[in-house]
């Protein structure tokens, strides 16, 4: 039982990171660009670490809506993931 919670838990990382992928992909940014809209609003993160936190698919809710926000997301396509 415990496999198919991991497996399912790999599954909603896999469909959150992929989010964050597909909008950024959708404006032509890179993880670069995201740092420096990042720091705009306070948040000190640069290519790296923003690299391993999407490549992880673990990293908060808050990050994703800060992301979204300095990005000009104001609609999630769920479907599209």
């Amino acid at each position: 039982m415990a496999g198919k919670s991991k497996q399912k838990n790999r599954d909603w990382q896999t469909k959150v990171k992929g989010i964050l992928k597909a909008e950024l992909k959708r404006r032509d940014l890179s993880y670069a660009d995201l740092a420096e809209k990042l720091g705009t609003i306070g948040i000190k993160e640069n290519e790296r670490n923003i690299s391993n936190k999407i490549g992880r698919g673990t990293f908060a809710a808050v990050f994703l809506v800060q992301c979204l926000e300095v990005i000009g997301c104001n609609t999630i396509h769920l479907e599209d993931v």
